[in-house]
Order: C-alpha cells, then structure tokens, then sequence
C-alpha cells in the first residue's frame, strides 16, 4: 500500500475528529461543574434532564454565533458526565472535548494521598500520569461502570497560594501524561505562572503542548508573564473574558494585552475563553453565555488594532494546533 497518510485528529466525546474540523473553539469552559460532594447535599438538586435542556440552548447558541468546538475542562470528578456530555455534542452538532485531570489539592480526597506514611505524603508523580493517560488512552471513566470516549486534554490546577508538593506531583504527572500519549495540558497557575510551567517542562514536555491558564489575572500582567510564557513557546491562556472582578483585567485591558503580544510577534501563542459555567452546583455561577467573545470581546479586538486575520488565527488556528493528537 502506498501513498497512505495519517490525519491528524482531536479525541471528543463521540470519537475522534479531523482537526481542521473543529472550526471556532472555545477553549476552557465547563459545561456541568459540580463541587465534589455536593450531589449529596440536602439542598441541592442535581436534574439531568432540566441540565440537558440548559446546556442545550447555551450550545446552540454558541453554535447560531459561529462557533464549533467547546473544550470541558473539569476533568474527572468536577461534574465530567460523560453520557450526559455526548448526548448534548449529538443533538447540538459541537464538538465536546473532554478532560481528565485532577487540582488543586483542595478539591482531592485523601484517596489520593498514601496514607501509610505520618503524616500522609502525595501520589507519586507516576501514579498520576497512569491514571491520566489511560483516560487518553483507554478512554474516561465513569466511575465503577465502564470506559468511554477518551479524553482530548489533560486538566490541572494549583492552589492560589502557591503550589503545594501534592499540586506538584499532579503537575508532574500530567506532564509525563501528555508526553507519553500525545495529547496537551492545560493548567490554572498558582502563584507564579512561569515557576509553575517549569514543573511541566522540566519533564521533558514540549512547550507548545502546554496552555498556561489564567494569564488575564492583574498580579500575572504585572510580572509580565505572559510575554515570557509566550516566548518559552506554551499557549497564554487570555482565558476569564467576560469576568468582572478585581482580581482580573477588564475586557478593554484584556483587549490591550491581546493586541500588545500579537505586536510582540506572539499570534501563535495566544487562546482565548471566558471560564463560563454552564450549570454550576455547589460553586459560585459563572453564567456567561459560551458565545461571549464572538459577541462581545472580538469587536475589543478589532478596535484594540487585531486584524481579522489575526482574531481567525487564535480562535482557529491556535485551538487546532493544540488540540491535535501528536502521536
């Protein structure tokens, strides 16, 4: 046989993809977040099929807007249900991608830690990667029933404080995950962004194959890390566009900071998503609709001097190449 090729794919809900299909992405949302536990509580009311009909109308009209791919990113046990997710890409015709993962430390169960030692120390990093990088491999897991599709990211996170030693195995492991399976990580920083991405790429994981999540927060600007994530090669993560808050840039100066590292010769290296929660139990709401930068934030750009070509760049481009399987 000749003249065979391979092409190049993202692992969604419902299978693997061609990458080239997975038009506008947004990529880091979550579609059903739950605060692990709290499907037990008293107060709290957990409606599968009231959640199907919300997130429904809030894919369609991601998906009226203009955009393709949504990317999950809730990893494990923070509301990933993965039926319930293929059921939505099925009948909304957008691509989910899903992840596995696990952070910050605050939100694991002691499951996870080796209790034989006093005090309980961490997994080991290597403990972490296995388990990551069978859910890419073998396929996500529904707790005590079965494997299905398998996941398109790897998910971590650190404690705003300051990465703690179980954050950084988890850290580690996800890195030795996506070098072994091909798929990319993405993280929420603790305290120091480029500290936090030199435990990812001191396992030997390519730059590029890393986002570096929460960039739009002001204490990171202020560092200047998302020039210098930028420059060692990983995705800068322009990714709470719409949140209102103090403790991140507004629209204008997310805009700004969009259009000063495209000057920088940055276009590449640049993603773009709002941390929207779909439906939220047991959190704080994040309701933005899914569509929010193509509605709101784009026009930022444009007026910010982004050309149309650019904004097409990191929407399309940018998602595509870090969301392919590099086997």
């Amino acid at each position: 046989m000749t003249g065979a090729t391979t092409m190049n794919t993202v692992n969604t809900v419902l299978g693997p993809v061609s990458a080239d299909d997975l038009g506008i992405v947004a990529v880091h949302e979550a579609l059903l977040s739950v605060l692990p536990g709290a499907q037990y509580a008293f107060d709290i009311t957990i409606d599968r099929a009231e959640i199907f009909e919300i997130l429904s109308a809030k894919l369609v009209d991601f998906r009226d807007r203009g955009g393709k791919t949504i990317v999950d990113v809730t990893g494990m046990f923070g509301g990933r249900d993965l039926p319930l997710l293929e059921a939505l890409s099925r009948s909304t015709g957008v691509h989910i991608v899903a992840s596995t993962g696990l952070g910050p430390e605050k939100m694991l169960g002691g499951y996870f830690l080796t209790p034989q030692t006093n005090p309980p120390t961490p997994w080991p990093a290597e403990k972490f990667a296995d388990l990551f990088a069978r859910e890419v491999t073998d396929g996500m897991v529904v707790p005590r029933v079965e494997r299905r599709a398998t996941a398109g990211i790897v998910a971590t996170a650190a404690a705003r404080e300051g990465m703690t030693a179980t954050e950084e195995s988890l850290f580690q492991g996800a890195a030795r995950a996506a070098a072994t399976t091909g798929a990319p990580v993405t993280i929420c920083f603790g305290a120091d962004a480029v500290a936090d991405l030199d435990v990812l790429l001191k396992e030997s994981l390519p730059a590029d194959r890393v986002v570096v999540g929460g960039l739009d927060r002001r204490d990171a600007v202020a560092a200047g890390a998302p020039a210098v994530v930028a420059a060692r090669g990983a995705f800068v993560g322009i990714d709470h566009i719409g949140v209102d808050d103090d403790e991140h840039l507004t629209d204008t100066e997310r805009a700004a900071l969009v259009a000063e590292l495209v000057k920088a010769g940055h276009v590449d290296r640049i993603l773009l998503s709002s941390n929207a929660i779909g439906v939220a139990k047991g959190l704080p709401e994040r309701d933005l609709p899914f569509s929010y930068i193509l509605t709101d934030f784009v026009g930022l750009l444009t007026a910010a001097g982004v050309t149309e070509d650019d904004v097409r760049h990191i929407l399309i481009d940018n998602p595509r190449d870090l969301l392919t399987v590099r086997r």
